[in-house]
């Protein structure tokens, strides 16, 4: 098929163009951060069509391969036979037998479009996505996700072929784009910013805190057989207060049991306020004040904790094991804490 010197031109333009498109369709979709797209998806159908294409990631991937494959083969098939036949003539031109100069100009022309299919159709596309993920993914979104649908079969097809291979070495291939990082990636990244600089001490120590706030269990922070101030669910209002005097406690536990004991061997049946004491005369009994206690299971995260702590106005806590209670946390022992166990242990 002779294109002539002005249809290649356009030909190569538009391989080029179509290579371009789906390399930045691809590095795009792996960049861009979903909860970015999920918040334009509200208004945005480009968005929309963003989230439905990273729901789809290996059929994207097919797709992405199949079309720069494409567009590879095409440059091979159509500007690198013409680029060679305009170079042999002015080769020969230039007295070179022609045997040297068909061999020349072959190499030359395969550099061209190298060059072209390299630098224009991959790197630059490439590093234009990687830069603006969220804003490339979007604008690439509705017509990627138009070749999809009509590639579909063939993709489908190729895809489950490769993923069949993968099983077959152990690899279990994924569908979908996760930007979630774990707790322990996080930390680590934290620790090594601060050891090059990028972070002062004190920043970390707060991101790090943080991050130990979604991974570090809440009975972390109880002290193993500490003891915890109580009053029996039969005392009075004295009790409460001398409680209060003794332990500087403005919140006490009742519990089937002793005055100081182990939270495990006791039932837990509500708390008191100090405050709530005050109208009542010292010998009323404590039950006609009694509060529930929250409980919090021993392996909930110090950050639900925390969070739940919050949404009740709950000063204080039960930590339980199943039906055992293993101990008491205040608030202030969860912000103290965070201190202590929010410190990245990386070597």
């Amino acid at each position: 098929m002779n294109l002539g010197a002005g249809g290649v031109v356009i030909a190569t333009i538009v391989i080029i163009g179509m290579s371009a498109f789906f390399v930045a369709a691809e590095f795009a979709l792996l960049a861009a951060k979903r909860h970015r797209l999920e918040d334009d998806a509200l208004t945005s159908r480009a968005a929309r069509a963003a989230l439905r294409n990273a729901s789809e990631l290996s059929i994207l991937l097919a797709g992405s391969q199949l079309g720069i494959t494409v567009a590879t083969l095409a440059l091979g098939a159509i500007t690198k036979p013409a680029v060679h036949d305009w170079l042999a003539p002015l080769l020969e031109g230039v007295g070179l037998p022609t045997v040297t100069a068909d061999v020349i100009a072959f190499v030359l022309a395969l550099f061209v479009v190298t060059f072209l299919h390299l630098v224009i159709g991959e790197m630059a596309p490439k590093s234009w996505a990687i830069a603006h993920p969220e804003l490339s993914a979007t604008m690439l979104a509705i017509p990627m996700r138009g070749f999809l649908i009509v590639t579909k079969p063939i993709l489908v097809a190729l895809n489950t072929t490769a993923n069949w291979l993968l099983l077959r070495v152990g690899v279990r291939a994924v569908n979908s784009v996760s930007a979630a990082q774990s707790a322990d990636s996080l930390r680590h990244l934290v620790q090594h910013s601060e050891n090059a600089g990028a972070l002062d001490i004190e920043y970390s120590t707060r991101l790090a805190a943080a991050i130990a706030m979604q991974s570090t269990a809440i009975s972390a922070l109880v002290a193993p057989g500490a003891p915890v101030t109580m009053v029996s669910p039969r005392a009075r209002m004295r009790d409460v207060r001398e409680a209060t005097q003794a332990t500087g406690h403005l919140r006490v536990l009742v519990a089937d049991s002793g005055p100081s004991t182990r939270p495990g061997q006791a039932r837990i049946l509500g708390m008191v306020h100090v405050r709530d004491t005050l109208a009542s005369p010292p010998e009323a009994p404590v039950s006609s004040i009694l509060r529930p206690v929250l409980r919090l299971p021993a392996e909930q995260s110090i950050h639900e904790s925390l969070a739940q702590m919050r949404r009740g106005g709950s000063h204080i806590a039960v930590v339980t094991d199943g039906s055992r209670a293993l101990g008491v946390v205040t608030l202030s022992d969860v912000v103290r804490g965070l201190t202590e166990v929010g410190r990245p242990s990386v070597p």
